[in-house]
């Protein structure tokens, strides 16, 4: 599996992944807590990553 380009949609606690071949076809298409999506990138061979995220997406210490 030869995969060009990655996005990720961040949220809180879990991150979609969809990752594309060079013909644009959908290689891989999961849901991943933080601690799998750096095992899972960090295993990868190098390629593009596009990161998406909401304002909602991160946490805040203010109440």
């Amino acid at each position: 599996m030869q995969i060009r380009s990655v996005g990720i949609d961040l949220g809180k606690t879990t991150f979609h992944l969809v990752a594309l071949g060079a013909s644009g076809k959908v290689l891989v298409k999961k849901k991943f807590t933080q601690k799998q999506l750096l095992a899972f990138t960090a295993n990868m061979q190098t390629s593009l990553i596009g990161l998406e995220a909401c304002a909602g997406a991160h946490f805040s210490d203010e109440h």
